[in-house]
């Protein structure tokens, strides 16, 4: 028997990017209630014709909550879930500092599986439904983030980091070893389930050209699986890679050369892209993914969300755990507005909320099945109250209008301001 349930609130959906519209709020319409069977999306509308339609549907009614797809977090490390905010190092320090020594600990399958759980339970409270995650260079870290995630029913991303050298004993493998696992990994999880594989150099500096190129095998070798790597994060991570590759025409040319550059690749961060970089991203219709918790923190620099969305890149949004300093989505879409101010360009409440769900779902290229709450979806949801604290309650009381609303929880709410989330129409 088929599982019927009718949401009510305030239901909204994308029906194109507010990005490419005068007015951002001409890319929305709002409804009064959507039907879920089955895990699905069926249709949107008025209460009383999705009762129409499914008169023994159950009525789950959120009032004046906002009813959106889940946000969708394109750019994560489930593994620095314990080391998130720590203190003060750029980059390259942060990394041997921090990262690198947790890192090693993935080894031991009892400790993933936790630090998994507890990664995706937290995100799920702050109402991240996907996410696209880097693992460790250890099979078990993959194994128990899919195993975690096909416990929860979630569509996520993940994929073992390759690094043979620039890391520490322990947390290198080879060219052979990474293609040899990573395939195995693939065959194992990808397709299965709500579970997608991603190809995971981590990037050109902890890969020699013998490892980049046995991923580019891979990749070809399977070609719907995504990749994902890091490019452009800060000046002297570029300089470091100039100097490791001195016949590169620029970062990115260190993974095209080795065929990792393609329409399903995904590149994090890419604040500091050179002309040519981005017109060959545009090209490919590759994906950048903005991480502007982690770009303030690590002090990387300023997204050019702007220039880079009129030009016609594919752009998704991430918190970047650990690098970036929360979990939440929210927060995230805050610090991208406060980017935007710096940049001149301050973002719009409907494309920040574009940007967390459609835009990252965009990136992922899941864009048909996540990201939006349309006919043939899937039911992966967020309900967000409006005046979850005192503080916004009160802000909202003076709000215009619903995007005045929606942009004070934006910019002050946090997990408090998640009243239910929806996986596969699943309530967690």
């Amino acid at each position: 028997m088929s599982e019927e349930f009718i949401i009510t609130g305030q239901v909204l959906s994308f029906t194109a990017s507010p990005f490419e519209c005068d007015i951002p709020t001409e890319a929305v319409q709002l409804h009064e209630a959507v039907l879920i069977r089955d895990g699905s999306v069926v249709d949107l509308g008025t209460r009383a014709a999705m009762q129409a339609l499914a008169p023994a549907a159950t009525l789950r009614d959120h009032g004046g909550d906002l009813v959106l797809a889940g946000f969708v977090d394109a750019h994560v490390h489930y593994p620095q879930t314990a080391m998130i905010a720590s203190w003060g190092k750029r980059l390259i320090d942060w990394l041997n500092s921090y990262t690198f020594p947790e890192e090693m600990k993935f080894g031991d399958r009892a400790y993933a599986d936790d630090i998994a759980g507890r990664y995706l339970d937290l995100t799920l409270a702050h109402g991240t439904t996907t996410v696209c995650s880097f693992c460790t260079i250890h099979p078990e870290s993959v194994d128990a983030f899919f195993t975690a995630a096909q416990a929860r029913g979630q569509r996520v991303v993940a994929g073992k980091t390759c690094m043979d050298r620039n890391a520490p004993d322990g947390l290198r493998d080879t060219a052979q070893t990474a293609y040899d696992q990573s395939e195995t990994l693939i065959d194992r999880w990808h397709g299965i389930d709500r579970l997608e594989y991603a190809i995971t150099p981590r990037f050109s500096p902890t890969s020699t050209p013998e490892q980049l190129e046995a991923m580019g095998a891979l990749w070809r070798a399977h070609p719907t699986c995504l990749m994902q790597t890091h490019l452009s994060e800060q000046t002297d991570e570029i300089d470091w890679v100039k100097s490791l590759f001195p016949n590169a025409r620029d970062y990115l040319d260190t993974y095209e050369m080795f065929g990792l550059l393609g329409a399903r690749g995904i590149y994090g961060h890419a604040i500091h892209l050179e002309e040519r970089e981005r017109h060959r991203l545009r090209e490919f219709g590759a994906a950048l993914v903005h991480c502007p918790t982690s770009n303030t923190f690590i002090g990387s620099g300023l997204f050019d969300m702007d220039g880079l969305m009129a030009e016609g890149q594919r752009i998704g949004l991430a918190t970047d755990t650990g690098g970036g300093s929360s979990f939440s989505m929210l927060r995230t879409m805050a610090a991208a507005y406060e980017i935007g101010q710096l940049r001149g360009r301050p973002l719009h409440a409907a494309e920040l909320l574009w940007l967390a769900t459609q835009g990252s779902a965009q990136a992922l290229r899941m864009e048909e099945k996540i990201g939006n709450i349309a006919p043939g979806m899937e039911a992966d949801l967020v309900v967000i109250n409006l005046a979850s604290t005192p503080a916004i309650a009160q802000r909202s009381a003076q709000a215009q209008d619903l995007w005045e609303t929606a942009f004070a929880t934006i910019m002050m709410g946090d997990d408090r301001a998640v009243s239910q989330v929806y996986v596969a129409g699943r309530a967690i």
